[in-house]
């Protein structure tokens, strides 16, 4: 006879290690120091869909998969003196200066990394800490992330109704609710632009409550020259700038900050493209990009710009996609990992079923 002998032994143990926080304090960002490049277009052919060249999918950061805190089970064990920390990763959604409407709602979403020893969950929450609050919640509580993975924590906000730049800042809070160290800070933020109008003022903008506006303009102090029925699309211009920090957080790189004046120059020669059918860095008047550049007041020590245009219209995350990937002019790809540039602004225009994009890159 066999006698099988099972033996089951149990351990258990629950202590939650605090991490304490005191008043953030900002760090500083590493000036860059490569050389300018500029950028060349690549204009497109009557093909369905024009495209220039053959468009790959450019794979942007993925997460691990984050284990669901299901009530009833019990909540994974932190042991004894574990240490709470984090490093941040990258802006998934809404980077810093971002253009927002007044009082349009928006998911601002943050990748961070569990760079301590205890394990996270419901019990660790998001929370408003300073300057504006954007209609957050109490708390946003945090997915079970084990030390070293990654999480994407989300929280929908309202943009003010005013136009202006806001910030609002955010900690982590530990369950006895001290605040989380984050890299050498404490503080998640985001910084957005709210403006009125869907675009650019170099256009008239129709009344809508649509992401799409009819416009109509002329020539612009030096800006280019638009006179047609063209319209713009403001989630083109969001996604081409999610597509764009996603591309470089791939890379390790900081995300490019959007700057209105150059947001003004890329819409200007955006609007010249679909009124005049053009495909290239010249607008109709003669304009150039650094003459675009300079005629907003923009001082720029360099600067470099991207356009392209084809039918149908690409999206944002295809137009980067085939920036990313164009082997006629590598420059456009420099462009967009260049540790030159630090900020940037993007111009959409539709018209005649032809959309066109134009991306300028600077340093002030």
């Amino acid at each position: 006879m066999i006698k099988k002998l099972f033996v089951v032994t149990a351990l258990m143990a629950l202590m939650l290690s605090a991490c304490g926080g005191g008043t953030p304090v900002e760090t500083a960002t590493p000036e860059p120091t490569v050389t300018l490049v500029t950028a060349a277009t690549q204009a497109p052919t009557s093909e369905s869909p024009v495209t220039g060249g053959t468009e790959a999918v450019v794979e942007t950061p993925t997460t691990s998969p984050d284990a669901t805190f299901t009530p009833g089970v019990p909540r994974p064990t932190n042991q004894p003196g574990c240490t709470n920390s984090a490093s941040f990763v990258a802006d998934i959604t809404i980077p810093d200066n971002s253009i927002i409407g007044a009082g349009e709602t928006f998911t601002k979403t943050w990748r961070i990394s569990n760079t301590g020893t205890c394990i996270w969950a419901s019990d660790y929450k998001l929370v408003h800490y300073s300057d504006q609050r954007m209609g957050a919640p109490d708390g946003v509580p945090l997915d079970i992330t084990y030390p070293g993975e990654t999480l994407d924590i989300s929280v929908e906000l309202v943009a003010p109704n005013s136009p202006g730049t806001y910030r609002g800042n955010f900690v982590i809070e530990n369950p006895e609710g001290l605040i989380m160290k984050i890299d050498e800070d404490s503080r998640l933020w985001l910084i957005i632009n709210v403006t009125n109008t869907a675009v650019a003022p170099t256009a008239t903008t129709s009344s809508s409550t649509s992401p799409t506006a009819t416009n109509s303009t002329t020539g612009d102090n030096g800006l280019g020259t638009a006179s047609c029925s063209f319209t713009t699309d403001r989630t083109k211009l969001t996604d081409t700038i999610k597509a764009i920090n996603a591309y470089r957080a791939q890379s390790g790189l900081p995300a490019y900050t959007v700057n209105n004046l150059l947001a003004r120059a890329a819409q200007a020669h955006a609007n010249d493209m679909a009124c005049n059918n053009l495909f290239v860095h010249t607008g109709s008047d003669g304009s150039t990009p650094e003459s675009r550049v300079a005629a907003t007041g923009y001082v720029a020590a360099s600067m470099s710009e991207n356009v392209y245009g084809s039918y149908p219209p690409l999206t944002g995350q295809g137009v980067v996609n085939w920036w990313a990937t164009d082997k006629t002019d590598p420059r456009h790809n420099q462009n967009l990992l260049s540790n030159t540039f630090t900020e940037i602004g993007v111009g959409y225009a539709f018209f005649d079923n032809y959309g066109y994009y134009v991306l300028v890159f600077a340093k002030p």
